[in-house]
């Protein structure tokens, strides 16, 4: 088989992995609480460590990725990627579980950035599309599959295996790229811009700190306040030193174009309204419901399979219709979606949710594909890996805020936590649903935002090409 196909194979074994264990272990929460005595903002930072790392190091990683050579960077994400993942299947606390996500995120990271580089250097122009249709299709299907894998994953072998079965997925890639994929020649102007990974890093990390410990902490204390300072004050000296940079980590030049500003919005908003709720949807199912993981995942599969169906079809239509008109129609039938499932009672079962899962699944098939259309073809093709970098961190960034701030929310209406014991009595489940529907308003208004916002900033006159 010729290097091009062992390439694009360890690539997408690669992306697999990362973007499962974005959505895989949702499920599995509810059990990591119970053996770990997790509380709920450890089940927090389960996700949001895994997707904060994501999203610091993505845009950096791209630039390791030219200095070092892409290849020899993607072996080193892979090698931290399949190490934290042994860590975290191996932990005994919660504390052990996120710091193992934090670096398992960082390897990620290492992958995702330089995926797209390394199926470039290997297809040629009229190869590519094929080559990134088989790319696309494997993302899409990574995140569909994750709630029924973790389910079948806990159910039968335990939660440890959601990040066990990575270890010889990973060592099977790791000795396949190290066989088959060629690295890239290294350019010696690239730098890593370590004032712009730091500030970003920082801020965005104080920021959701401030948001996963307001309600304990309270919001008028010293604490709180001086970390959302801090995170505001970094964030602008990180749009201050990416301005002065000549190779700056984020070209903040790119925002001037409508479309592509519009294109961050739409990923920001998509992963902060429904896929941060499915966190929380998950633990209605299991400690309310109670629901086993297998059994939640098989009711995610609405979601799932329509989101896997409507996308090649939104991707398809979106060459001969309005790119905007994919974005902004698909949030909003997701914000519709979150709509229809609010309203939740005491007495429901899943199938009140069904209603607003069919709407939602076709919203995200609808939005993805033409999504990435609309990130990278506003900027000239020796721009469209930093444009691409760019939208993967927003939709991180999106994941990290989503989950943080939702779940402040939830906490300031459940005072007496989260606990599957807590969850167990009428009054605790009665007080969980009520703050769970304000979540879906919640949720909804901002898929919503990012609907408004498609339709008015994506303009066809932005692409560079025809946005097919």
């Amino acid at each position: 088989m010729p290097t091009k196909w062992w390439t694009l194979l360890v690539v997408c074994l690669a992306v697999f992995m990362l973007l499962l264990d974005v959505t895989i272990v949702n499920v599995a929460l509810p059990s990591i609480q119970k053996e770990l005595g997790s509380s709920f903002e450890d089940l927090q930072w389960v996700v949001d460590a895994y997707a904060l790392a994501l999203a610091a190091i993505l845009l950096a990683s791209g630039s390791l990725g030219d200095l070092l050579g892409r290849r020899s960077v993607f072996v080193i994400g892979l090698v931290i990627f399949s190490s934290a993942s042994l860590v975290c299947g191996l932990s005994g606390s919660p504390v052990m579980l996120n710091a193992a996500r934090a670096v398992q995120g960082a390897g990620g990271a290492m992958m995702f950035a330089n995926s797209l580089a390394l199926i470039a250097q290997e297809f040629p122009a009229d190869e590519r599309g094929t080559a990134l249709g088989i790319w696309g299709a494997t993302t899409g299907f990574a995140v569909a599959v994750g709630p029924l894998a973790g389910g079948v994953l806990t159910d039968a072998f335990g939660w440890e295996w959601i990040f066990l079965v990575n270890v010889p997925i990973g060592l099977a890639t790791l000795a396949l790229t190290l066989m088959k994929v060629r690295d890239s020649e290294r350019d010696p102007t690239a730098r890593i811009d370590w004032s712009g990974l730091v500030t970003f890093s920082s801020g965005l990390f104080c920021l959701v700190f401030a948001l996963i410990r307001g309600n304990d902490d309270g919001w008028g204390s010293p604490k709180i306040v001086v970390l959302l300072v801090a995170g505001a004050a970094l964030l602008a000296a990180f749009a201050t030193v990416e301005h002065r940079r000549d190779q700056p980590m984020l070209d903040l030049r790119l925002f001037r174009i409508p479309t592509f500003t519009g294109a961050q919005i739409v990923a920001f908003s998509i992963h902060a309204s429904i896929f941060s709720m499915f966190l929380y949807i998950t633990l209605y199912m299991q400690n309310i419901l109670r629901y086993s993981p297998l059994e939640t995942g098989v009711r995610f599969l609405p979601v799932s399979l329509l989101s896997f169906i409507a996308a090649p079809i939104a991707g398809k239509l979106a060459e001969r219709y309005p790119v905007r008109l994919f974005l902004s129609v698909g949030l909003g039938l997701i914000g519709l979606g979150l709509l229809e499932m609010h309203g939740v009672k005491p007495d429901d079962d899943w199938t009140t949710l069904l209603p607003g899962f069919i709407l939602a699944g076709i919203g995200i098939g609808f939005v993805n594909p033409p999504l990435a259309t609309a990130a990278i073809g506003v900027v000239e093709p020796r721009r469209s890996g930093a444009a691409s970098g760019i939208n993967s961190t927003a939709r991180q960034v999106g994941t990290a805020v989503g989950i943080a701030g939702l779940g402040a929310i939830l906490q300031s209406k459940v005072s007496h936590g989260l606990s599957a014991g807590s969850l167990g009595g009428p009054a605790a489940a009665s007080t969980y649903i009520d703050a769970l529907n304000d979540l879906f308003l919640v949720a909804a208004g901002v898929a919503f935002v990012g609907a408004a916002s498609a339709a008015i900033l994506i303009r066809r006159r932005d692409f560079v090409s025809a946005p097919a």
